[in-house]
């Protein structure tokens, strides 16, 4: 029979826990050696681990309600974009193992109500039950969704409010309630065509609404480039695998292999952080967090017709403060220095350099995720459809144009060959300007102006 302890043994327990999670925290070069151990078996993408590491922390939860400002969200979001078979999958069942909370999915097989909540008829009472899907069984915890580039649009549509309001509505079968959501979503998108193309946007890429990827903190691109030295090393690693004799392990993997905290212990100290650390901004670190946000809305350069592009938005720095605290969170203080400030500013350049970055003029422009669409392209649509207004005032026959046929002598006017799909994209705009309207379809319009 096991005896209940005493009251001095369970204070024992938490004073000799208190001080194990100390003694990691003062350990050096922690903020390494944890992100070494998120999937230890992968070799590499170090910045991807440390993305995933500040997730798993997360920041300082804020509720604001008796002011009025209602609760501000303090879990970050992760996005992996990338080629087959660069161990997104891997990480993905890695962190649901080593998250405190949390259920792993995939994209293509949920379901809205899946991942929110349905109506289920109790066994015993016959009374019509509320049922929680992966989402609200994700609160305070992450929700793993692998392929979330194969979620139907209606799935993916109902993340909006999940991600950034924290909750889940739902009026269905006369319940009425909002449950709690407040969860860290990471996800794994593979590109349309198998692999990504550098010439196309990260939108046109994975096919995702930008509403939906302007919520993510940090998206991460993952290719698979053909690299003499980096495969080699990658090789040694993979290999050493699957030694059983441990002397066989190269130096290089030794050290990797042994700067990593072990799977229990890592957990556990997640936990802990969690649960006791909520850190605080100081005033060093808040006057950094303006300067970084000022210098981040100035790296924006100008477009065609001088439509200057925008490189960060008020978005981007809720993401900063989060990354920041988290930062400070997983060494166990209390306050964040201006060296957290500087890690998380680093994280998010470097993931948005990467997925941000106009194909066509090498610029930063966010709006490729906040609208879909860069200031380049806004640019050149605007003048395709004054191109095109020219030509639909000098067109002989009056009545109705066809598009072919539009397309056709635009092309024949024009030096560089247009496409149909930006043709439509400039005859939006002349619609939205009440000046065509289409008919027949919408295979042919007619000048109303």
């Amino acid at each position: 029979v096991m005896m209940p302890k005493a009251q001095g043994d369970w204070l024992e327990d938490e004073t000799s826990r208190d001080e194990r999670m100390a003694e990691v925290a003062r350990s050096e070069n922690v903020y390494e050696r944890l992100a070494a151990s998120i999937a230890p078996s992968i070799y590499g993408m170090d910045d991807v681990k440390k993305g995933v590491l500040l997730q798993l922390f997360g920041g300082s939860q804020k509720d604001f309600s008796d002011k009025g400002w209602g609760r501000i969200r303090s879990e970050i979001n992760v996005l992996l974009v990338g080629d087959p078979g660069t161990s997104k999958s891997q990480i993905l069942r890695y962190v649901h193992r080593l998250a405190p909370r949390g259920i792993y999915t995939s994209g293509s097989g949920s379901s809205a109500v899946g991942l929110t909540a349905y109506v289920a008829r109790d066994v015993d009472s016959g009374e019509l039950v509320l049922e929680s899907g992966a989402l609200v069984l994700s609160d305070q915890g992450i929700c793993c969704v692998d392929e979330f580039d194969k979620m139907s649009d209606y799935t993916r549509s109902i993340l909006h409010e999940a991600m950034e309001q924290q909750t889940i509505s739902v009026a269905k079968a006369g319940i009425i309630a909002t449950l709690n959501a407040r969860t860290s979503l990471l996800a794994a998108a593979n590109p349309v065509d198998s692999r990504y193309d550098p010439k196309k946007t990260v939108v046109d890429n994975i096919q995702l609404p930008p509403t939906l990827l302007s919520r993510f903190d940090l998206i991460f691109l993952i290719l698979d480039q053909v690299d003499i030295e980096s495969d080699k090393r990658l090789a040694k690693h993979i290999v050493s695998l699957f030694y059983d004799n441990v002397n066989n392990i190269s130096g290089n993997e030794a050290s990797y292999i042994g700067a990593s905290i072990g799977g229990q212990k890592l957990l556990e100290y997640i936990a802990y952080a969690r649960e006791r650390v909520k850190p605080r901004l100081s005033d060093a670190a808040s006057d950094k967090l303006v300067e970084l946000y000022v210098a981040m809305r100035k790296r924006g350069g100008e477009g065609v017709g001088g439509v200057r592009t925008v490189s960060a938005t008020p978005r981007n720095l809720e993401s900063l403060v989060r990354m920041s605290e988290a930062r400070a969170k997983l060494e166990l203080r209390e306050v964040v220095e201006v060296s957290d400030v500087d890690e998380a500013h680093r994280l998010m350049v470097s993931a948005i350099a990467q997925v941000a970055t106009d194909p066509t003029t090498g610029l930063l422009d966010i709006d490729l995720l906040n609208a879909g669409q860069s200031a380049h392209q806004r640019g050149k649509a605007r003048d395709l459809a004054n191109m095109l207004w020219t030509t639909l005032s000098n067109w002989e026959s009056g009545g109705d144009v066809r598009l072919n046929m539009l397309l056709q002598k635009t092309n024949e006017d024009a030096s560089v060959r247009i496409k149909e799909t930006e043709m439509k994209k400039a005859l939006k705009l002349l619609e939205e300007e009440d000046k065509i309207v289409f008919t027949s379809s919408r295979l042919a319009i007619r000048r109303l102006a």
